[in-house]
């Protein structure tokens, strides 16, 4: 297992942390869903790869998590931040969690769907980005999805190293858009979700209703 003190964040994570209260990051979310906005265009955009399990890697206080766990998707959780990994289990004690750094992360187990939901590689340190892709693909199931946004931004990873590192780890790119409700991504995004599935996975065929 991953020991809670390996690796360390990006200095912008840090600086992004220093300004973060938790219950206010938290009732960002809670108020745009009392004005009617959808907070959990990330869960529903995992929901569309029909998964079991997921591993939300990045968890920070398990927004995404306790969302597909509500929707019966079992769900495990992971942050470097305790934190955050605090304040995700106080809020829903019955889920899986994990304090440690994914470029060294081992949970013994592979997920339908790794989902990393924002900005965590950008916030992971430059020279552990590409061991933090690589400790996702090592729990992505043979079939499975490694799904990731982040925004694009000057001095961040680009798309093109993200595609490296995947491709390093032996996945390749089946989707982008530049939102998670599927926008359209071009040469102006600002943002990237992007779709990596194992090189040369063979779909399973669609599961049979009753």
């Amino acid at each position: 297992m991953s020991k809670p003190d390996d690796g360390a964040p990006s200095a912008a994570w840090g600086e992004w942390r220093r300004d973060i209260d938790l219950d206010g990051y938290d009732e960002r979310w809670a108020a745009m869903e009392r004005s009617g906005v959808n907070p959990h265009g990330e869960a529903d955009l995992v929901a569309r790869f029909e998964p079991h399990t997921v591993l939300d890697a990045g968890c920070g206080t398990g927004r995404l998590a306790i969302e597909l766990a509500r929707r019966g998707v079992d769900v495990v959780g992971v942050d470097l931040d305790p934190d955050m990994v605090g304040a995700a289990r106080a809020k829903a004690p019955g889920l899986e969690w994990h304090v440690a750094s994914l470029d060294v992360l081992d949970l013994g187990r592979t997920f339908d769907v790794v989902a990393l939901a924002g900005n965590v590689i950008p916030f992971v340190e430059p020279g552990a980005r590409a061991r933090a892709v690589a400790g996702c693909a090592r729990h992505v199931a043979p079939f499975g999805a490694l799904v990731m946004g982040a925004s694009l931004r000057a001095n961040w990873p680009t798309t093109a190293e993200l595609d490296r590192w995947c491709t390093a780890a032996g996945f390749e790119l089946v989707d982008r858009w530049a939102s998670w409700d599927g926008q359209p991504f071009g040469a102006s995004s600002d943002y990237a979700v992007s779709v990596h599935r194992p090189i040369r996975a063979v779909r399973p065929p669609p599961r049979q209703v009753p």
